[in-house]
């Protein structure tokens, strides 16, 4: 049972070039990768336009922007779980892989210093340095699809089961001795990832192929 919360107010939907998985954002710019066509594609977000697409080394999940970068979670033939650089308008570099903690992890954020890695099955998610080192582990209440770091708070987009719905977004305040954990929205579609365009969150419709704004709740 959980309270009663608003549903999202959208904004924008935008059709995906691909069966989205991975979603981040740089400024206008949407990053989206795609378990199935094994790509990422830059998109501008005001008109749609893919303006630059890349075969990923290996199946890729997770995205979140790092500057002029990309890193990218992938994983190999046995599943396990990596971070892949991707240097904008280039190509993978791909002698900078690094092995995730449990070698898992489907959903990345970065807060400018280090990243965050939402296991989903495990229900928690696993700050590490730029070495993959382990800093600290979160416990989730839910399943998280997807992460966003907004104002030092992590915000999770997460159902209960599958592809079950509701979806909601809840926000961990995680700089106290304790989390503080509020569930803030409904998401009433099944969605994937999450990121932050300094506005207006965006997250993925996976049964519409598009990508959706929606407006930050608090």
């Amino acid at each position: 049972m959980h309270l009663t919360v608003p549903v999202i107010e959208e904004f924008v939907r935008i059709p995906s070039p691909c069966p989205p998985f991975g979603l981040a954002c740089d400024g206008p710019h949407l990053w989206v990768g795609s378990t199935t066509t094994r790509r990422i594609y830059g998109i501008d977000s005001r008109n749609g336009k893919v303006f630059e697409e890349v075969t990923a080394p290996e199946t890729p999940f997770g995205i979140a922007v790092t500057g002029d970068a990309l890193r990218v979670i992938v994983a190999d033939e046995a599943d396990d779980r990596y971070l892949c650089r991707y240097v904008m308008g280039k190509d993978f570099k791909r002698s900078e892989r690094l092995g995730l903690p449990d070698r898992s992890g489907s959903s990345l954020a970065y807060d400018g210093h280090t990243f965050f890695v939402a296991q989903r099955y495990d229900k928690q998610i696993v700050q590490i340095d730029g070495h993959g080192r382990t800093l600290r582990t979160f416990v989730t209440p839910r399943m998280p699809v997807g992460i966003a770091i907004v104002g030092g708070r992590i915000y999770v987009l997460a159902n209960d089961d599958g592809d079950e719905l509701p979806f909601a977004l809840l926000r961990m305040d995680v700089r106290g001795a304790e989390p503080e954990i509020v569930e803030l929205a409904e998401v009433p579609f099944v969605a994937r990832a999450l990121a932050f365009d300094g506005r207006r969150f965006w997250t993925a419709d996976k049964r519409e192929n598009a990508l959706v704004s929606f407006a930050k709740p608090d």
